[in-house]
């Protein structure tokens, strides 16, 4: 299961959701940890790995146990799909509050770090979308300190050469966007090297929201648990079979496997 001490360790409650504890805390909550995390960290030489999850990851955890480890080693996952918070309130003993759209809390966040003086590295997407990401952050909070941004498409060497560089950059948060399971699979290979961060958040497809190139669905769409179907009409031939995979999997999984 995921690291449960650092949940109790901060008051949070989770709900059993597809097997996965999820943290009870809203949107607010979330960012506030995330900020007071950094300074834990620091304190204990090693980085807070926190990352999300949706319908999707709790099919492929289902059915994957590789994907699996990856998750249950986390030390706090957030509810980043709408479906979950709905089914939490029939299945669960503690419902979840709201969604933590990681999009969302990118900015919250950001707020907080700016105030604060802490600092960033934003990592992932390709090329001209991390370009793009890092240069919206930039005008958007102009004085937060991003310390340092690179694509997430690393060869061997690179990836060498920019988890030294981020080491030796040593930021309050590492954002990392590589898509599931590849960013979670990164951040254990490499969390040792990487004692120097704060927090490490997963990310999703943040850097493509973000640098405006893929757009969000509308508001009324993600409270209604329907991103999805917004994605799946964006690119069709790409997500259609993933979601005509995943989405049974995953309500067999909340229905079967949550407390």
């Amino acid at each position: 299961m995921a690291h449960s001490s650092f949940a109790a360790d901060n008051g949070v409650e989770t709900a059993l959701v597809g097997g996965l504890p999820i943290a009870c805390l809203t949107l607010q909550q979330t960012a506030d940890l995330m900020i007071a995390a950094v300074g834990q960290a620091r304190a204990r030489a090693r980085p807070v790995y926190m990352t999300s999850a949706n319908g999707e990851v709790i099919a492929r955890r289902m059915s994957d146990k590789q994907t699996a480890a990856l998750f249950d080693k986390a030390d706090l996952v957030s509810a980043d799909g709408q479906p979950m918070v709905v089914a939490s309130r029939f299945v669960c003993k503690n419902a979840l509050p709201e969604r933590v759209a990681t999009t969302d809390l990118f900015g919250l966040v950001a707020e907080r770090a700016e105030r604060r003086s802490l600092s960033f590295y934003l990592l992932g997407g390709d090329a001209e979308t991390n370009r793009l990401a890092a240069a919206a952050t930039r005008a958007r909070y102009p004085n937060l300190r991003i310390l340092g941004a690179s694509h997430g498409y690393l060869d061997p060497q690179r990836t060498e050469t920019i988890i030294d560089e981020i080491a030796r950059l040593a930021p309050d948060i590492l954002w990392i966007g590589m898509g599931v399971p590849r960013e979670q699979a990164f951040v254990l290979r490499w969390i040792d090297r990487l004692s120097t961060v704060g927090v490490i958040k997963t990310t999703g497809g943040l850097f493509d929201f973000v640098s405006q190139r893929v757009s969000r669905a509308p508001a009324w769409m993600q409270r209604a648990g329907l991103e999805w179907g917004w994605r799946l009409a964006q690119e069709p031939r790409r997500l259609f079979w993933r979601y005509a995979i995943t989405n049974p999997l995953a309500i067999y999984a909340m229905i079967t496997r949550s407390g």
